[in-house]
């Protein structure tokens, strides 16, 4: 990881590059940056003389919004197969190297070993390195675990907490929660996120369950909680959920998140689900996608037995979404959506991330004609530079 300079927080930067997507494409070429925010966008931008300004030429990358992860098991997941198959944590350097400028931790299986309380420390520490952190309270069980004991002062209280999950249904590790009880976590939600000026999304683990996406069609259907309100993710896990998936995004006008898995087993890749939910006519603004990094691939089998895992790596998420653009299934203006506008909307964090605009956060990614990261900025301080890293 790249040490900060302590000088940079005195310096105006110039970002000169040789295209700009705010995600749609902009005329502009150079980015100025001022405290953290964006302060200009123009062609060929000029500095007066005597200004503290550092410029960084990069003609021959484009520059995109800073990618936004919002499911990522910071502190490691796993446990499920004992205290030997826990995943390792991930570093400020795992994150940026990928155009990452934001993510969101989360518990899963595990909030024994690991709790809210080790969740926020390390997003904390995330922010110290200069990535743009946050978590969701909670895990997979209900009740869920908390830092306060109580949902609606996690959100109220805890800057970084911005929603609660991952809550696990229709799969055999979660506990198995009643209709009644995700609606009371949910509404719990919605008023802690209100009171503290968020938008306090439920992010909820889908399994392989028979029951798929039928509590959350019930829970939208039978409540007055509205479809922005929850986020249900790993809808790729297997063929048939996709589809329910599909509909159930058509259904609700809702968002759904694909998991870019790195090894799909019985389910689709990201790039497959994606692809396949754009054929059912889901709107791509609908869709998102995350990585699940540091988190665990158990393998269970008929009866529940563990098998064996594998770590997930943010490494898939980039090559899903490179493919798609490459492979000309979305234009790169409509892709960025999946990864960083889209996501930044969900969160509720879209009037200051996702975009390329004046008072955004300055957080950027260039990227080369492959589209692979070379550099990332993230509140206007450079995080990761490949160059620096191979020298």
């Amino acid at each position: 990881m790249m040490p900060a300079d302590p000088r940079e927080d005195r310096l105006l930067t110039l970002l000169r590059v040789g295209s700009l997507y705010a995600p749609e494409p902009l005329e502009a070429n150079d980015i100025l940056i001022a405290d953290g925010r964006i302060a200009a966008l123009g062609r060929d931008l000029e500095i007066p003389a005597g200004w503290p300004v550092r410029v960084v030429e990069a003609r021959t990358l484009t520059a995109v919004p800073a990618f936004i992860d919002q499911h990522v098991h910071v502190t490691g997941g796993g446990g499920e197969g004992g205290c030997g198959t826990r995943c390792p944590e991930i570093s400020a350097f795992e994150i940026a190297a990928m155009g990452i400028g934001t993510v969101v931790g989360v518990l899963g299986t595990d909030s024994i070993s690991r709790s809210p309380a080790d969740l926020l420390a390390k997003v904390r520490g995330l922010k110290a390195e200069g990535i743009s952190a946050y978590m969701y309270t909670g895990a997979y069980r209900v009740p869920p675990p908390t830092l306060t004991g109580d949902i609606q002062r996690d959100l109220a209280w805890i800057p970084e907490v911005i929603g609660l999950g991952e809550i696990a249904i229709s799969d055999h590790r979660s506990s198995q929660p009643r209709q009644d009880e995700i609606e009371r976590i949910v509404s719990d939600t919605r008023v802690g996120a209100m009171l503290a000026g968020k938008r306090g999304i439920c992010h909820f683990h889908l399994g392989d369950g028979k029951r798929g996406l039928e509590p959350l069609r019930r829970l939208l259907s039978e409540t007055e909680i509205p479809a922005d309100q929850v986020i249900p993710t790993h809808v790729n896990r297997h063929p048939a959920l996709l589809e329910e998936a599909a509909d159930y995004a058509l259904t609700f006008n809702a968002s759904v998140d694909v998991t870019a898995f790195e090894d799909a087993g019985d389910g689709l890749s990201g790039f497959d689900a994606v692809s396949r939910l754009l054929e059912r006519g889901v709107p791509s603004e609908l869709i998102t996608m995350s990585s699940d990094c540091n988190g665990s691939l158990p393998e269970f089998d008929t009866q529940g037995t563990y098998l064996g895992m594998k770590v997930a790596r943010n490494t898939t998420l980039i090559a899903d979404w490179q493919r798609l653009v490459r492979e000309g299934v979305l234009p790169l203006e409509s892709a960025l959506g999946l990864i960083s506008t889209n996501v930044a909307r969900v969160l509720g964090l879209h009037a200051q991330k996702g975009r390329l605009a004046i008072g955004f956060d300055a957080d950027v990614t260039l990227l080369d004609n492959k589209l692979q990261p070379q550099q990332t900025f993230i509140a206007g301080k450079c995080i990761y530079d490949l160059n620096r890293v191979e020298e």
